[in-house]
């Protein structure tokens, strides 16, 4: 008789060892089809309040004409942000003009402010080029400036830094940082 208990015993300490396995494996599977990431197959997912392909702003702000055109706008109402993608600004003054070009960028709603970033690119009517990761624009200021690396060229003249601020209204530039400078030879 104590030999049929201990067996029953026995066998309910191993069916309950194997569900308590199966429950654990059982869990572990759940919770990990829960976190794994799926690769999205239709359009991106946004919780952008607007969405807008091909946009474009034009404004004359203190005596200044820009345009601003991204391949698409997307719209945070509740940050007051526009988050634009491919972006290009072009700037026009009485005598001279600059196209600033960038993968993406931010408009601020409420100063106007912009700021682009990745690949930014800005050209000036007067053969200036200046390279770096982000620029910025306050526009209540009428300031440019970043604080990342960034390269001047103009007619055979390079000039590094690691940062950059130029005051429009003073018309002031300031490059920071370790700055490098290198002037090619035979250029009037």
């Amino acid at each position: 008789m104590k030999s049929n208990k201990s067996a029953k015993r026995a066998a309910r300490a191993i069916l309950g060892i194997v569900a308590a396995f199966v429950l654990v494996v059982a869990g572990t599977l759940v919770v990990k089809s829960r976190l794994a990431r799926v690769e999205p197959t239709g359009p991106e997912v946004t919780r952008a309040d607007l969405r807008i392909k091909e946009a474009e702003i034009e404004e004359v702000t203190q005596g200044v004409r820009w345009r601003l055109k991204a391949e698409q706008a997307l719209l945070y109402e509740g940050e007051g942000r526009t988050h634009l993608r491919k972006v290009s600004v072009n700037v026009f003054e009485r005598d001279r003009a600059w196209t600033i070009v960038g993968d993406e960028g931010d408009l601020y709603e409420a100063s106007r402010n912009v700021e682009i970033r990745s690949n930014v690119v800005l050209t000036s009517s007067d053969g200036m080029r200046l390279e770096t990761s982000v620029l910025r624009w306050q526009g209540q200021e009428r300031r440019i400036w970043t604080d990342a690396p960034v390269r001047l060229s103009r007619e055979g003249a390079v000039v590094n830094g690691t940062a950059l601020d130029v005051r429009m209204g003073d018309e002031v530039t300031t490059l920071q940082g370790r700055v490098r400078a290198t002037f090619a030879r035979g250029r009037p």
